[in-house]
């Protein structure tokens, strides 16, 4: 591997060198964060035949190794607009955007935690590639509707270390992990210890178990603080702003935005100054001189792309619903990058 994520100072080196060195924008830093984009099914399938046929591409059926390919092919446009990271999950996310019936088998990891060989092999592509671009994979292992195919909370456990064991096989120093997406979400996982009152206790076996090698967090969707244990043993942080109302919340209300959002979890009981970093927001308003991505970075913090095709639109529109088209071929995602490239001066 040639590429080596790092936290110093409260920000991120790659290779050493901080991220958007020397970047600022609008008075802003630039410098140390990690923009990034979520496309949690970048490498998944559907192994439900009743599902699956769901997903056809207009010239033909699903296809995971070509969905993987095309994502990999779309990466070096993503790293010329300034995007330096790729949110994807182990068992994937919703092809739908959201939906609490989810009746497809996207995850890859058996009832017992091995993680299944054609997902790994996709993975590996993936990681590979990014490395190639100097860019950063933020690796997820569990998501709430596929989390129930893991039998007991031995198999959870086993889920961490072989994904752990195995990303140091392969020396794979461009990985930051996430061991669950919004694991303070009620009544979604079934497995107590991956839900926020314990998700700590993974975060902790996996960096033991990477000795240090590994930077790991989980990612949670509340506006207040997490836990002092998760705060405390994360080496960097998740907050989602999937459910935050603007930048500073509605003017008739009081404040629930995403510079709120920052600052309570900074003032959290075990906040060491770890880095801020959204990786999930669905809220765009790009156009705007005041959106959650300019409130992320006027809070200091990282901010992380969330788009899902919605009601009656297009095969373009979209990064998470499948099937995918990776390009950056919709007006939506044209004035995120667009914004992107200014803000980085890629």
């Amino acid at each position: 591997m040639t590429a080596t994520i790092s936290i110093a100072n409260g920000g991120f080196t790659i290779n050493g060198t901080p991220t958007y060195a020397g970047r600022s924008w609008k008075g802003h830093r630039i410098e140390g964060l990690l923009f990034n984009s979520r496309m949690a099914n970048a490498i998944a399938d559907d192994e439900n035949p009743s599902t699956r046929g769901a997903w056809s591409y207009a010239d033909g059926d699903w296809d995971a190794e070509r969905s993987t390919r095309e994502f990999i092919a779309a990466l070096p446009s993503y790293r010329d607009h300034g995007l330096l990271a790729v949110c994807i999950n182990i068992q994937g996310g919703s092809p739908q955007g959201y939906s609490w019936h989810q009746p497809w088998k996207i995850g890859g990891f058996t009832a017992d935690g091995t993680i299944k060989p054609a997902w790994l092999a996709r993975l590996d592509k993936v990681i590979k590639a990014c490395d190639a671009l100097s860019m950063v994979v933020i690796l997820g292992l569990f998501y709430g509707k596929q989390s129930p195919t893991l039998k007991d909370e031995t198999a959870v456990k086993a889920a961490v270390t072989n994904t752990v064991d195995w990303l140091l096989q392969q020396n794979a120093t461009n990985v930051l992990l996430e061991i669950g997406n919004e694991v303070d979400l009620p009544n979604v996982f079934v497995h107590p210890i991956i839900t926020a009152a314990r998700c700590h206790e993974l975060i902790d076996l996996a960096k033991k178990r990477s000795q240090g090698k590994l930077l790991v967090s989980t990612s949670l969707i509340s506006i207040n603080a997490p836990s002092e244990a998760i705060l405390a043993t994360s080496d960097f942080h998740l907050p989602h702003g999937n459910g935050v109302s603007g930048p500073d919340g509605p003017p008739q209300s009081s404040p629930h935005g995403i510079r709120l959002q920052v600052a309570r979890w900074r003032a959290g009981a075990g906040y060491r100054g770890q880095p801020m970093v959204y990786n999930e927001d669905d809220h765009f308003d790009f156009d705007k001189p005041d959106n959650h991505l300019v409130a992320a970075i006027d809070s200091g913090a990282s901010w992380g792309y969330f788009d899902f095709r919605r009601i009656r639109e297009r095969f373009e529109d979209g990064f998470q619903s499948l099937p995918v088209d990776w390009t950056i071929s919709s007006v939506r995602k044209q004035a995120f990058f667009g914004l992107l490239r200014e803000i980085t001066g890629a």
